[in-house]
């Protein structure tokens, strides 16, 4: 087996069929969540916060989400940055609508209301197909975000088109708003990632989950073997958008603050998701993760080490950054399609290998 080693076997069915059934993964998977919870914490700042940890977290959840869709379903969307507008517009009308209730209810009301969304534009899935459903979702990106210009309700008629996060609280303790703690945006989104992730992998491991492969890898076979396509197909668009959906409502609410839709959540976004999983892994939850850090701190590496460190211009290291980008996607897409995710697997073989040959 690829993960099995002597010694380390299971004796229950309910042993085998845990989330992570090595001793090795499960160590040290409780020794990163340690460290989000029990370190991190007490040392970020607002720079930190802002420029590397809140972002990775929720673009991990829009990646999370895209990569149900696309690399486990095999939907392809280019839709994703419209339906975290859906998610940043919903939460803002329930945030205003109803400004007693807990903003984490409204970030998970959002995410449902996305999904219905999600499963609207998913219906052309049921008859196309390939690049023919990818220029659907695309019309869907830019019918969303013309949506949300040109209906005054949504941003409740303000004169700049703008939206603003009014304060709210978690047991008190400010999550959004001007006087929200670096720590506390962190931990909002901490908890909603933790949780979220551990849902992902337990669809995707569960008969849903077989049920979305089933259909990304023949859908016709999987028709015949009693899959029903119309079930997977729109599950995967709802439970993808729920994902997007909260990732809107994390980024509008918690991390920015207020957001004008044509320029935060344009095509752009659509492409940065997108390239996270291709570079993280396609069907893979840690792909959705590595490739969301690798897409996050790239952009700070190179401003703090070539503008930074070495003095080079603004311009000349955003144009450097978007060669290598472009360069890993080309590179993954023809050597490794599985990206990161399957590197590290690999990794992970040989290491628990050594010096034995392999």
């Amino acid at each position: 087996m690829f993960y099995r080693e002597a010694g380390d076997f299971s004796t229950t069915y309910q042993q085998d069929s845990q989330t992570f059934p090595i001793k090795f993964d499960r160590y040290r998977y409780y020794i990163v969540l340690a460290v989000a919870f029990g370190i991190i914490p007490f040392i970020i700042n607002d720079y930190w916060a802002s420029a590397v940890f809140v972002p990775f977290l929720i673009y991990a959840i829009a990646a999370m989400g895209l990569n149900i869709l696309t690399g486990y379903c095999g939907q392809v969307s280019l839709g994703t940055g419209g339906f975290m507008a859906v998610g940043a517009y919903a939460c803002y009308k329930l945030m205003t609508a109803f400004p007693d209730v807990s903003i984490v209810l409204h970030v998970l009301l959002s995410g449902f209301i996305t999904a219905g969304v999600g499963v609207l534009f998913g219906l052309p899935s049921l008859r196309i197909k390939g690049f023919y459903l990818a220029v659907a979702t695309l019309a869907a990106q830019f019918f969303l975000v013309w949506l949300f210009n040109r209906v005054g309700w949504f941003y409740n008629y303000s004169a700049s088109g703008q939206i603003s996060a009014p304060e709210r609280t978690v047991f008190s303790i400010p999550v959004t708003g001007p006087n929200t703690e670096a720590w506390a945006k962190y931990m909002i989104c901490l908890v909603f990632v933790v949780v979220l992730a551990w849902v992902a992998r337990n669809l995707t491991r569960g008969a849903l989950g077989r049920q979305w492969m089933a259909i990304r890898d023949m859908d016709i076979a999987a028709e015949i073997i009693g899959v029903n396509p119309l079930k997977a197909k729109l599950t995967a668009f709802a439970v993808s958008s729920f994902f997007v959906g909260i990732a809107g409502a994390l980024f509008f609410a918690v991390y920015l603050g207020a957001v004008e839709v044509g320029e935060v959540f344009g095509i752009q976004k659509s492409f940065l998701v997108l390239f996270m999983i291709i570079i993280g892994g396609l069907g893979s939850i840690f792909g959705s993760f590595a490739g969301a850090a690798f897409l996050v701190l790239l952009p700070v590496l190179l401003k703090n080490v070539l503008v930074g460190g070495l003095g080079w211009p603004t311009d000349l290291a955003a144009h450097l950054e978007l060669m290598i980008v472009g360069g890993l996607i080309i590179t993954f897409l023809i050597a490794e399609p599985h990206g990161l995710a399957q590197l590290w697997r690999v990794a992970k073989e040989k290491l628990r290998l050594w010096p034995f040959p392999h």
